[in-house]
């Protein structure tokens, strides 16, 4: 069986986005290049931020098309992020609701990658 531990996230500017990420993820990256960034979560899941000038083979695709999702504990701590963020002055795509999974909100990066905020429904 293979496993997945990275997201890559093709980015105008990795620089700026690496600023943008260090400050929402309260972390500097582990590795930072003109054309490359990669930052380690506390989960072990590390984010790439790959220039999108430079990637090979060149890459199509438009942001938005998929998330990073990251999980809160309760709605109290969904709705803090939403307020942090918005102070922020993140794209918010979506206020907090409350979806058939759970309660969420969504927000958007730089380049345009959503970016949830969500806390499972509890049955």
């Amino acid at each position: 069986m293979i496993d997945s531990s990275l997201v890559i996230l093709y980015v105008n500017n990795p620089e700026a986005s690496a600023r943008f990420y260090a400050d929402l993820l309260g972390k500097q990256p582990v590795e930072a290049s003109p054309t490359f960034a990669m930052f380690v979560l506390p989960s072990g899941m590390k984010l790439g931020l790959w220039s999108r000038h430079t990637v090979e083979p060149a890459s199509t695709g438009t942001p938005g098309y998929g998330e990073i999702v990251f999980s809160a504990e309760c709605d109290e701590q969904v709705n803090s992020l939403y307020s942090l963020w918005e102070e922020k002055g993140l794209d918010i795509a979506q206020p907090p609701v409350a979806l058939d999974f759970g309660y969420t909100f969504v927000a958007r990066d730089p380049d345009g990658h959503r970016l949830r905020v969500y806390r499972l429904s509890q049955e």
